[in-house]
C-alpha cells in the first residue's frame, strides 16, 4: 500500500493527511550526546534487534527516538542511567518487565519499559519488538 508524504516535513505516513508534529528531525547523536557509552549500546542494540524484522526508519524527533514502518511502533527516550521506551502492541501483553500498559483501543496498547543495560535486550525484548513491528506494518488490521 502506498504511503503519503507530508509536503512540509517529508515524513511518510500510511494515512493521507496524518496529524503529526511537523518539525525537522534531529540526529541520533544529538539524543545520545553526553550520555554514558552504555546508553548508546542499549539504543544501538534495540535498533539492531528491530532491524531483524524488516525495514524501518529511525526518527530522532525532538523528545524521542521513534521506530517507524507504516506507522510508529516503538519509541525510546535515552536518559543518563537508563533508556525509557515503549512498544505499541495489538493486544495487552502482561509482563512484569512492563512498567505500565495504556490501552487506547482494542488493538492499540502502549507497553512502557526501562532498560539499564544492553544485556537486558534479550530474546523477550526481541519478541516485543517483533510483535510491535507487525503493528507498525499494520499487519494486525488484516486479521
Amino acid at each position: 500500500m502506498e504511503m503519503w508524504s507530508c509536503p512540509d516535513c517529508g515524513r511518510r505516513f500510511a494515512t493521507r493527511g496524518q496529524t503529526h508534529t511537523c518539525a525537522p528531525l534531529g540526529s541520533l547523536d544529538d539524543h545520545l550526546a553526553g550520555k554514558p557509552p552504555e546508553i548508546r549500546s542499549i539504543v544501538e542494540r534495540l535498533i539492531d534487534v528491530t532491524g531483524r524484522n524488516g525495514p524501518f526508519e529511525v526518527l530522532p524527533e525532538k523528545t524521542r527516538i521513534a521506530f517507524h514502518a507504516r506507522m510508529s511502533f516503538a519509541a525510546l527516550q535515552p536518559r543518563q542511567r537508563w533508556v525509557d521506551g515503549h512498544v505499541v502492541l495489538a493486544r495487552r501483553r502482561e509482563d512484569a518487565r512492563f512498567r505500565r500498559i495504556e490501552s487506547f483501543s482494542p488493538r492499540n496498547h502502549l507497553h512502557a519499559f526501562r532498560l539499564e543495560s544492553a544485556d537486558e535486550v534479550d530474546d523477550e525484548v526481541a519478541g516485543w519488538l517483533a510483535e510491535a513491528y507487525a503493528v507498525g506494518m499494520q499487519r494486525h488490521l488484516a486479521q
